[in-house]
C-alpha cells in the first residue's frame, strides 16, 4: 500500500499532516491491527493522551516489524526528527546525558508511531523552559502494583483500594489506571520540590505502610524468591530513568490492550481486556475524563518522608536499587538471599566476603 497521511489537530486550532509509511504493516497480527490503525488511534485519543503526558520527556518502545518481532527502547530521539518537535537533555544514573523526545502535540505521538512506537514511557517530570531544574524534580508519584504468579488483576485491585487509603493519610490523591496487563498503576500529582531519591524514599515508605496492612497480599521484597504469591509494589519504578507505560498507551500484548485511566468507582468492576486500541477511542469520546481532577489535586510528600525517617530510625533502611545502578549509599548487598553467605557488612569493599568473592581487588587504604 502507498504511504498514508494522518491529519492531526495542533494546539493553535490548525492541523499538521504526518506521513505513515508501510501503513498496512501488521502491528498486532492476531488482531489484524495495522500501523495506520495505531496512528489513527493516537490521533483519536490525542487530547486525552496529551492531558496525561504533554510536556514530559519520553522513552519509546519500538517494534519495527510488529509486536512479535524485534523490540528496543529508544531513549535518544529517532533519526529524522521533525523540526517542530522538541527535545530536552536528560541525565541518567550513570551521569550520561542525551536528548529525549518531548510530546507536545498529537502529531508528535503519531510521528512516533511512524517510527514504529507501540508503547510510550514518559518520565515523571515536566520539561519547563524557564525551570531547567524541573527535569530533576518529579511532579508525579507513581506506584506499580504488580501481581506475582498465583495472583491476578483482582488482587491488584484489592491492594489498590487500601493503597488509596494510605495515600489519603499521607495527604496524597491517587488516580488509578489499568496497566494494560495484569497490574494496576496509581499515580499521584505532587509538588516538584524534591529530587528523585527523595521521591523513591517516599514511595518506599508508602509501600511499607501498605505492606503492613496487607502482609498476606502485598510485598516490597525485591528478590523474586522472597515475594511468594503476593502483589509486588515495585518501588524502583520511582528511580531516575525508570518509567511506566503512559495513560492511554497501547501495550505490545495479544489483544492490543491499552493502559486505561479509570475512576475509583469503576476500578472494581472493569476488565482490563475491555480496553483495547479498537475500543478505547469510543470510550474516551463517550465519557468524562476520570482523571479530570488530577491537575487540582497536587499533594506534598512531607508526611511520606516523615514515615521514611521513622522507618529508618526503626532499622528499616534503604532497599535494593535496579542492577544497572551504581552501588548506592546504604543499599543492602546485591546478592540473592538464597546465595547469601556472609553478613551484610562483609559484602562491602574490604569486607571478608567481598575479598573472598573478589580476591583480585585488595582493600583500599
Amino acid at each position: 500500500m502507498a504511504d498514508a497521511h494522518v491529519e492531526c489537530p495542533t494546539p493553535d486550532g490548525g492541523t499538521r499532516t504526518v506521513r505513515i509509511s508501510s501503513p498496512d504493516r501488521l502491528i498486532w497480527p492476531g488482531e489484524g491491527i495495522t500501523k495506520l490503525d495505531l496512528a489513527t488511534y493516537l490521533r483519536d485519543v490525542g487530547a486525552a493522551f496529551l492531558a496525561r503526558v504533554g510536556g514530559r520527556p519520553m522513552t519509546l518502545q519500538r517494534f519495527p516489524t510488529g509486536i512479535e518481532g524485534e523490540e528496543f527502547y529508544s531513549k535518544n530521539p529517532p533519526k529524522g526528527l521533525p523540526v517542530d518537535v522538541r527535545t530536552v537533555t536528560m541525565t541518567y544514573p550513570s551521569g550520561r546525558r542525551h536528548p529525549q523526545l518531548v510530546v507536545d502535540e498529537v502529531a508528535t505521538a503519531v510521528w512516533a508511531v511512524q517510527m514504529n512506537t507501540v508503547t510510550f514511557h514518559p518520565w515523571p517530570v515536566t520539561a519547563v523552559a524557564d525551570r531547567p531544574h524541573a527535569l530533576d524534580h518529579p511532579d508525579e508519584l507513581r506506584i506499580d502494583l504488580d501481581p506475582q504468579p498465583g495472583r491476578g488483576f483482582r488482587d491488584a485491585v484489592e491492594a489498590a483500594y487500601v493503597l488509596r487509603e494510605v495515600l489519603a493519610e499521607a495527604g496524597l490523591t491517587g488516580f488509578p489506571k489499568t496497566s494494560g496487563n495484569r497490574g494496576v498503576h496509581v499515580f499521584c500529582p505532587i509538588a516538584p520540590d524534591r529530587e528523585f531519591l527523595d521521591v523513591r524514599h517516599g514511595v518506599i515508605a508508602i509501600a511499607r505502610a501498605l505492606e503492613r496492612r496487607l502482609p498476606d497480599l502485598v510485598t516490597t521484597a525485591w528478590w523474586k524468591e522472597e515475594r511468594g504469591q503476593r502483589v509486588f509494589v515495585d518501588y524502583n519504578q520511582a528511580c531516575r530513568d525508570r518509567t511506566i507505560a503512559a495513560a492511554y498507551s497501547p501495550r505490545p500484548l495479544p489483544g492490543a490492550p491499552v493502559s486505561m485511566p479509570v475512576s475509583w468507582d469503576m476500578l472494581g468492576a472493569v476488565d482490563p481486556g475491555d480496553f483495547t486500541v479498537r475500543t478505547v477511542p469510543g470510550l474516551v469520546a463517550g465519557r468524562e475524563d476520570p482523571w479530570a481532577a488530577y491537575g487540582s489535586s497536587v499533594g506534598d510528600l512531607g508526611l511520606a518522608m516523615q514515615w521514611w525517617e521513622r522507618d529508618t530510625a526503626d532499622g528499616l533502611g534503604e532497599l535494593a536499587f535496579p542492577p544497572d545502578y551504581p552501588k548506592m549509599p546504604g543499599e543492602p548487598p546485591r546478592v540473592q538471599p538464597s546465595r547469601k553467605r556472609y553478613e551484610d557488612g562483609d559484602y562491602e569493599p574490604g569486607g571478608a566476603g567481598y575479598l573472598r568473592e573478589h580476591p583480585e581487588r585488595p582493600p583500599r587504604g
